[in-house]
């Protein structure tokens, strides 16, 4: 059963609680017959069912979570336990010095994460899909110079490598809770067509229609502060607009959270630097440039460089 039909049952067991017409056909006989204890216990019972389907409503916003497979090397640890949906969740010790993570794929790629001093998880996307990853990670020592303190190569093996784009991760970070995802839960609600075609087309023409470009925000931000620059979906969504990693962030939880795989692409457009999102909609790759068509520019598909993806 899909999250927008949960949706619908609880509305619809919400508005039957409300009225008592869940009871008026059981529990009202009881009453009449003196039996007050059956009346309350299906009005009991009815707030159960209620906040069970509460949760189920939310039970198709994939969250990640931790395991039982952890693997450590020095100050590292990994917990690999979801490595088939596509994450890991990575750690180092907490410390005052800065940490950074080297993600290696293959011969040629390579990323480098900014990774918290208090010890908590961050989650990491398996992003090039099956393969061997090796994990380093790194602790400042003085000024540039960074000393390794872990390292540990793991194997991806995913049924679906487009999993890894339906999570939250450290770029695109959000709940259950989040207000981006509510509203996407809402709009998506009520679709008489509910497919990825047509949730895509749903939440990327709300984007478009409610959203502006932050140039404040652009022209206070350099270049080099733009690339460890994280997106905030938090703060794009209360003021209505941010750059282009802001409006590409919100966008992908949006659609992530709607079951429709959504990457993060930061790289270059016309050789300036630009975020955007690729959607996966029946195993076809299709582009969507939120700053583009909020200000209603046309790019090629040539006019792209893709740099690095979440």
């Amino acid at each position: 059963m899909s999250n927008r039909r949960f949706c619908d049952i609880l509305t619809m067991l919400k508005e039957m609680i409300l009225t008592g017409k869940i009871w008026e056909n059981t529990g009202g006989m009881h009453v009449r017959n003196g039996i007050e204890g059956k009346h309350v216990f299906l009005i009991a019972l009815s707030m159960v069912l209620l906040y069970v389907l509460s949760v189920l409503c939310f039970a198709e916003v994939l969250m990640p979570e931790t395991g039982k497979k952890v693997k450590k090397d020095g100050s590292l640890s990994i917990d690999y336990s979801h490595m088939d949906e596509g994450y890991v969740m990575v750690k180092g010790v907490k410390s005052k010095k800065k940490q950074k993570l080297l993600v290696k794929y293959g011969k040629n790629a390579e990323l480098r994460y900014d990774i918290n001093s208090s010890g908590n998880y961050e989650v990491l996307p398996l992003q090039y899909g099956n393969g061997k990853y090796t994990f380093t990670l790194v602790e400042n020592m003085s000024g540039k110079k960074y000393s390794q303190s872990g390292k540990t190569t793991l194997t991806a093996k995913m049924k679906d490598e487009n999993r890894a784009f339906l999570y939250p991760n450290q770029y695109v970070s959000y709940t259950r809770e989040t207000e981006a995802v509510l509203k996407a839960e809402e709009l998506c609600r009520d679709l008489k067509d509910p497919s990825p075609t047509e949730i895509a087309k749903t939440v990327c023409g709300f984007v478009k229609k409610n959203f502006a470009y932050d140039y404040m925000k652009a022209n206070r931000v350099k270049k080099d502060d733009t690339k460890g620059m994280m997106p905030s979906i938090d703060e794009t969504w209360k003021k209505r607009m941010g750059v282009c990693q802001d409006l590409s962030a919100v966008t992908c939880a949006m659609l992530r959270s709607q079951g429709v795989p959504a990457k993060l692409m930061i790289g270059d457009l016309k050789k300036l630097y630009h975020a955007w999102v690729v959607l996966v909609i029946d195993g076809e790759e299709k582009r969507f440039d939120p700053t583009a068509e909020i200000e209603n520019k046309k790019y090629k598909k040539t006019d792209y460089t893709l740099e690095r993806y979440y």
